[in-house]
């Protein structure tokens, strides 16, 4: 066997594959050690191409034999594939291979969890079950048999035949590879029925480990929920007899749309009000809204090349937004997507990492599984509905799915449809797409004989292969308010498409106050130099629900710049501000925790930077801390009532009324703890009948530094729970001492329940640690070198898991000089690590420039 060393693929290189697939049958007679796949693939050479060289994928395979039109052949096997003369007419291709899903360690291709062989074929896992022409522009109608003792056997599409140890399924639906999917195990389904809008009936399972049944009754609402509103909102009906949902423990990502069997990590849709709190079931809705909404952007559309990414991810990323927001409101919905976005994908677009929303090159697909291609791409596609308005959005979707059900598009053919369907040239706003790095926006104002100005100044700063950045479309949210705080100017779309352009608004009365970028409408950095008082003002009285809270977010941020600088106290507009919002009662209580919620310690890394100073993690967290005691003791007497007024004595329930309700008492829980030292925490704890009240006021106390005895305790009633434990592991590390969080992980790696091949246990205490900004950039650099010496055992078991969690260094060179040194230490020693993946080694080249 020839080996190949990683290479770099362009997409300026994508060439059709040289054959058409008609039929794909497979027969999986599985085996832990040696599972027997035999393939009948059917073939046409394709009409587009006018080479032909036969090429099939396929990695760590042993080839039994193979077959073309019934006779044995004897193809050249290298480490990437499978090569061979190939006739130019229709043919049968055959192959026989070994594979061992109880070795295969990295989750991908056909794998094993907890005795059930479960799949894993996005991006390029399929080659690791046979040979295929594994890209996602090659589509085929799929037909599985499976053989085996095990009681549950589960493919795609839908079921067609079955008998004692066997059973095949038939998917109708053109799919690519990596849509397949089989899960074979000992398994219980939670059922249910849904009904579409032309009256079919479709049967609907989620299968699950026995003992796990009590945990399903809310993914199967959430499915529900999902498919009526993809009904409702987009028009977009189920087209297969049944959908299968499957809870995995060991598993890389949240979860895979895999054509009528998704694949889930546990975590993603196992819930019951004892073992998830309210953050877990927000996220586990909206991640079944997002798999099921990939059925049609995805499934029956997929993407030509994974250079195209972005366009079956930001689209379903932006419609599951639309329907948290449709489910939970969308004022405190828009502000938590835009705290992800600043603080993951800007930080992304501002180091070693940036890459546009559609890549030019990649060595390995994996890696670019990322914020920038799903959460900016999301945003993409908001702005676009922005621009061309609801209607026009809504009617560029119905030709889009009419247009191109059943191809492998491109992000060409998306920006098309919206140009045939409004007739609007979108050239520039193409640009988005290619063009890596956050822009920022300034702002200036004028005001003379009741004309008022704004001129916007858009600037894209140089990334990494990409210097010169052009000017793009940009749509700004602007609403113009008096005095009194009444909108003078309601809400408006301002497009800046030029370096720099002023906006007149005449007929003013008196110099109107600005509230910019209403509603987060692009991913942009403002510069929009404001007092202290004007801040306040617009979070007294702006009337747009995300600039309130930004006045807050920016007023805060600039109290701990100042801190951080010369130890100042807050500024009493701050604090007086932060007090009339929490003492108003008529504002949603989940936007009030919103506001109480400090940035990061890491976005006040960032504002340093941007000032030209380098930032200290442990100035930044005593900062942090001094801020939070001073808030609680300028609110003392407030707190206690507000507490008490979001004490709920109802049933629990983990809808957005009673959530927001325990997000903000919790948020208060943790102020009055600087005060009471923790007494309200524990008398919590131990009244909690549910998870989100329990693991807040176990946090608390954690931070106040006391629970000891409480944490022995959750452990003993929770030890035989899996995902409850990964909230114990991590709830540790992140409420550790700066001094103490590199310890207390190398602590609880060696804890009996820590499993490194998990990735949600090693998540859990890793990635705790990697996000403990203090304890990872603590100056003695034990966290730096705890974290790489765990990536180094991990990578030649998971690659893919191991590359992501790098990424913990890629802010390595915002930092001082020994810090630097450390951390590039860390980084070099993976870079040495023998036989380091090409995942990891191309996160490392990219991170260490």
């Amino acid at each position: 066997m020839k080996d190949a060393s990683p290479q770099t693929i362009y997409l300026r290189d994508y060439t059709p594959f040289d054959y058409i697939v008609d039929s794909v049958h497979l027969t999986f007679r599985l085996s832990p050690a040696a599972t027997r796949v035999s393939s009948r693939i059917a073939f046409r050479p394709n009409p587009a191409t006018t080479t032909r060289q036969f090429f099939l994928h396929g990695e760590n395979l042993r080839l039994i034999g193979a077959k073309i039109d019934g006779n044995a052949i004897d193809p050249e096997i290298t480490a990437t594939g499978l090569h061979c003369t190939a006739p130019d007419a229709p043919f049968v291709f055959e192959a026989e291979v070994d594979i061992s899903p109880a070795n295969n360690t990295a989750l991908e291709g056909l794998y094993m969890s907890s005795g059930m062989y479960c799949t894993q074929c996005e991006a390029e896992g399929f080659r690791k079950i046979t040979y295929y022409p594994d890209r996602p522009d090659v589509m085929a109608v799929f037909s599985v048999r499976i053989e085996s003792d095990l009681p549950v056997l589960l493919s795609n599409g839908n079921p067609v035949a079955s008998g004692d140890g066997w059973a095949e399924w038939h998917d109708p639906w053109p799919k690519p590879a990596y849509l397949f999917a089989l899960v074979a195990g000992d398994l219980v389904n939670h059922p249910d029925t849904f009904t579409t809008m032309s009256g079919k009936d479709v049967d609907l399972n989620i299968w699950v480990r026995p003992g796990d049944e009590g945990k399903c009754a809310f993914g199967m609402e959430a499915l529900k929920k999902s498919m009526k509103w993809d009904e409702n909102v987009y028009g977009r009906e189920y087209d297969l007899d049944i959908f299968n949902i499957v809870a995995v423990d060991d598993f890389n990502m949240g979860a895979m749309e895999n054509k009528g069997l998704n694949i889930f990590n546990s975590s993603a849709v196992l819930a019951s009000p004892e073992t998830a709190t309210d953050a877990n079931f927000e996220r586990i809705e909206a991640i079944i809204a997002h798999e099921y909404f990939h059925n049609w952007t995805g499934n029956r559309i997929t993407c030509r090349d994974w250079f195209q990414l972005c366009l079956k991810e930001g689209l379903t990323v932006f419609r599951d937004q639309q329907f948290t927001g449709d489910m939970r409101g969308h004022a405190v919905k828009r502000i938590n997507d835009a705290v992800v976005l600043r603080a993951n994908q800007f930080r992304e677009d501002n180091g070693p990492l940036a890459h546009p929303v559609r890549p030019a090159s990649f060595v390995e697909i994996n890696n670019f599984y990322t914020v920038t291609i799903y959460e900016k791409g999301a945003e993409i596609i908001g702005m676009l509905r922005r621009l061309v308005g609801p209607d026009a959005y809504q009617k560029a979707l119905d030709l889009y799915f009419t247009r191109h059900d059943g191809d492998a598009a491109t992000i060409e053919d998306w920006l098309r449809v919206f140009e045939d369907a409004t007739g609007r040239d979108l050239t520039q706003f193409a640009k988005w797409y290619s063009q890596a790095g956050t822009p920022r926006v300034a702002v200036s104002e004028d005001y003379a004989n009741g004309t008022y100005t704004l001129t916007l100044r858009q600037n894209t700063p140089p990334t990494p292969g990409q210097d010169e950045k052009e000017p793009l479309v940009i749509p700004v949210a602007v609403g113009l308010l008096n005095e009194n705080g009444d909108e003078v100017v309601p809400t408006r779309i301002l497009e800046l498409t030029q370096a720099q352009q002023s906006f007149t608004f005449t007929g003013m009365a008196s110099k109107p106050i600005l509230s910019v970028l209403r509603d987060f409408s692009a991913p942009v950095i403002l510069d929009h130099p404001q007092t202290n008082a004007r801040r306040s003002f617009l979070l007294a009285h702006d009337t747009d629900p995300f600039n309130k809270w930004d006045a807050g977010r920016t007023l805060a941020q600039d109290v701990l710049v100042a801190m951080v600088r010369d130890g100042a106290t807050p500024d009493a507009a701050y604090l007086d501000g932060l007090t009339a919002v929490l003492r108003d009662d008529a504002l949603d209580p989940a936007f009030r925790a919103l506001v109480l919620a400090l940035p990061t310690e890491d976005d006040t890394a960032q504002a340093l930077v941007d000032a030209g100073e380098t930032p200290d993690p442990a100035t930044i967290y005593d900062a942090h801390e001094s801020l939070k005691l001073q808030i609680a003791q300028h609110m003392q007497d407030l707190l206690p009532r507000v507490y008490a007024a979001m004490t709920l004595s109802d049933a629990y329930r983990p809808d957005a009324d009673q959530a927001g309700k325990r997000s903000l008492g919790n948020a208060v829980l943790g102020l009055l703890a600087r005060c009471d030292g923790g007494r309200q925490a524990a008398a919590q704890y131990a009244a909690a009948d549910n998870m989100t009240q329990q693991l807040a006021a176990l946090g608390t106390l954690l931070k106040a530094g006391k629970g000891t005895a409480e944490l022995i305790a959750f452990e003993t009633q929770w030890h035989h729970d899996r995902l409850v434990m990964d909230k114990w592991f991590g709830l540790q590390v992140s409420c550790a001492t700066p001094d103490q969080a590199a310890a207390t992980a190398a602590r609880l790696t060696e804890h009996p329940a820590f499993q490194m091949k998990n990735p949600n246990r090693f998540r859990a205490v890793l990635g705790a640690l990697a996000g403990h900004a203090a304890g990872f950039h603590h100056g003695s650099g034990a966290g730096y070198n705890l974290l790489a010496d765990w990536l180094i055992r991990l990578d030649p078991l998971n690659p893919q898991t191991t590359a992501r969690m790098t990424s913990a260094f890629s802010t390595w060179r915002r930092y001082d000089a020994d810090r630097q040194k450390m951390m590039r230490a860390a980084l070099l020693r993976l870079a040495d690590t023998p036989k380091l993946s090409r995942d990891t080694m191309e996160m490392v080249s990219r991170i260490l420039g």
